[in-house]
């Protein structure tokens, strides 16, 4: 007995520094944010007048915030959707027993070894809107194979600029998806194909019946990441456009508002925003994970 209460002190001590950190670097700082989206900071000098929820409210009331929620709901649907799609798409091909998997696999994977910066990079040269006698990029490819009808201004359109930002984003992290869908389906018995097979079913109605409602954890994992990743996009925007309004979103609003405006107390408010709005994904998928494992 008195040697499981040694183990179980040391096991404590040993935790003891990284449950600090945590409550003062991660839980503190939260705290302290909300003490500050509720006062009247602006400016160099800190200035902790309690004005409740008044940041939040004029938040609601800014036309720039409500152009930040359309460019992210629009983000956030076509690079989920996007993801979704284009790695279950390279997980099908995987899962076909193709010859040089491993380079193919590895291939999908590289480019979320990548950072958005890197990638905002490269796909502003490939996305350059320029047209006329300044094509370049995709734009340029795409009339030298005829494809006229193809060439667009890109993040540059008016209106839905937005969704051609999640194409690089789609682009690093479809990858992802693909390894989720392709160890989902690697998990998948063989024979259960086989048995659906011999009762005549068609490969279309194995996939609807049998193997898109197994996948069904997978997607919703991944739909918990790259939604969080999405509400937080903040440097793949700034390498490919720069700062645009039409191209803004809260994180980018935040920055702006609390380290160029040096107005605090409306940037702890839009933070405060956006950690609610992953919250609303993240909670929910944890209580039904826990739910969801069975009882030892």
């Amino acid at each position: 007995m008195m040697r499981y209460r040694k183990e179980k002190w040391q096991s404590f001590l040993l935790v003891l520094p990284s449950i600090l950190a945590i409550a003062v670097f991660v839980y503190g700082f939260i705290a302290w944010t909300m003490r500050v989206s509720t006062s009247a900071w602006k400016g160099l000098l800190p200035d902790y007048t309690w004005v409740g929820l008044k940041n939040y409210i004029d938040l609601f009331s800014d036309q720039r915030f409500m152009v930040d929620i359309r460019n992210t709901l629009i983000f956030t649907v076509v690079f989920m959707v996007g993801c979704l799609v284009v790695g279950f798409f390279n997980a099908y091909l995987l899962d076909q027993g193709l010859r040089g998997e491993n380079f193919f696999r590895s291939l999908f994977l590289f480019p979320m070894a990548i950072s958005y910066i890197v990638t905002g990079v490269v796909w502003r040269w490939l996305m350059n809107p320029a047209l006329g006698s300044r094509l370049s990029g995709l734009n340029l490819l795409f009339d030298k194979l005829g494809l006229d009808f193809l060439i667009n201004k890109w993040h540059t359109t008016p209106g839905w600029g937005i969704a051609f930002i999640a194409i690089p984003a789609i682009w690093q992290m479809s990858g992802y998806t693909m390894a989720l869908y392709l160890a989902g389906l690697r998990a998948i018995p063989d024979e259960l194909r086989e048995a659906a097979r011999v009762d005549g079913a068609s490969e279309i109605q194995i996939y609807r019946h049998i193997i898109f409602p197994l996948l069904r954890p997978v997607t919703l994992s991944a739909m918990v990441i790259l939604g969080h990743m999405s509400l937080k996009v903040f440097d793949l925007i700034l390498a490919v456009a720069g700062k645009q309004l039409s191209l803004d979103v809260p994180a980018i609003y935040m920055w702006q508002t609390t380290f160029d405006g040096y107005f605090f107390g409306r940037g702890g408010a839009i933070s405060i925003l956006l950690l609610l709005s992953v919250a609303v994904l993240i909670i929910p998928y944890l209580i039904y994970t826990l739910k969801s494992e069975p009882e030892i």
